[in-house]
């Protein structure tokens, strides 16, 4: 048994393919986490655009219900 142990860990017949697993799924975790972050940043800057935007809206044209 000790036998079959040490040459399985000494076999590195499919240590290239481990490699790119872990490379390629690190990748997809990052791209994701990116993914997620841009976004709700993104969500937060289109509402201060549009607030920004319906402020001078109503600074340029009020009307009898907008206040001065």
């Amino acid at each position: 048994m000790l036998r079959m142990l040490r040459t399985f860990f000494q076999n590195e017949s499919g240590a290239v393919t481990v490699d790119w697993v872990i490379l390629t799924a690190s990748v997809v975790v990052m791209s994701a986490i990116s993914f997620y972050q841009i976004r709700d940043n993104s969500a937060a800057m289109d509402e201060a655009a549009g607030g920004a935007m319906a402020q001078e809206q109503a600074r340029l044209f009020p009307t009898e219900e907008t206040p001065e």
